[in-house]
């Protein structure tokens, strides 16, 4: 998905969802997606319309709840980094419910070039309104993934086809040091195994973007 991506304006109804109650907690919506689907960009598009509504915004990405690789290599998934194992859901669930609270909320992030996580490189501050949160898993039918659906005020489900999945993780790989035929090794053998599963066990969304490429 191309960095100017914009978001078109939500439907009437689905921002006066976003917009009130006040004094309930924050808002909170997920845009989710296969790997490479475009979720980061299409989250900073949403982010900036909503500033542009008036509102306080924030996009927070799940996966600074990657394990580390130590633990991966401990239990024989490095190989398969990126699939729902790997991930820490029982932290990232507890993240998900301190967000709803209109209080700061320190999270970690992921530094792609390192290939780790960052504990406390994130900072929601007390008076953000709505979060937005991009990942792979939020709309997945596995547990313990699936209860994350009931948490979600919108859900946005990013819809992008298989071959351009391909190129763009083939391109990331290529980005990051890897030679062509390992870059196309990593796609296939992991990446698009992971995208088959989530688009397989896709949760309903509210709303449906397709990305052409």
């Amino acid at each position: 998905m191309s960095a100017s991506k914009t978001f078109d304006p939500l439907p009437p109804d689905l921002m006066a969802r976003l917009r009130g109650p006040k004094g309930h907690g924050r808002k909170l919506v997920a845009v989710a997606g296969a790997p490479a689907s475009g979720k980061s960009v299409l989250g900073a598009a949403l982010r900036d319309a909503l500033r542009g509504e008036g509102l306080q915004a924030e996009l927070v990405p799940m996966d600074g709840f990657h394990l580390d690789n130590r633990i991966l290599d401990a239990r024989g998934l490095r190989a398969r980094k990126g699939a729902p194992e790997t991930f820490d859901a029982a932290g990232f669930w507890a993240l998900v419910q301190r967000l709803r609270n209109k209080t700061e909320v320190v999270y970690p992030l992921f530094d792609r070039a390192r290939d780790l996580s960052v504990a406390g490189a994130g900072v929601i501050a007390p008076e953000c309104e709505i979060v937005i949160i991009e990942g792979n898993y939020l709309l997945f039918d596995e547990q313990p993934w699936a209860d994350l659906a009931a948490l979600w005020d919108l859900a946005i489900w990013l819809d992008t086809p298989q071959h351009i999945l391909r190129q763009r993780c083939i391109s990331r790989w290529l980005e990051h040091g890897h030679d062509l035929a390992a870059a196309q090794t990593r796609a296939e053998n992991n990446d698009l195994v992971n995208a088959r599963r989530i688009i397989a066990a896709r949760l309903p969304a509210d709303i449906t973007v397709s990305d052409p490429g």
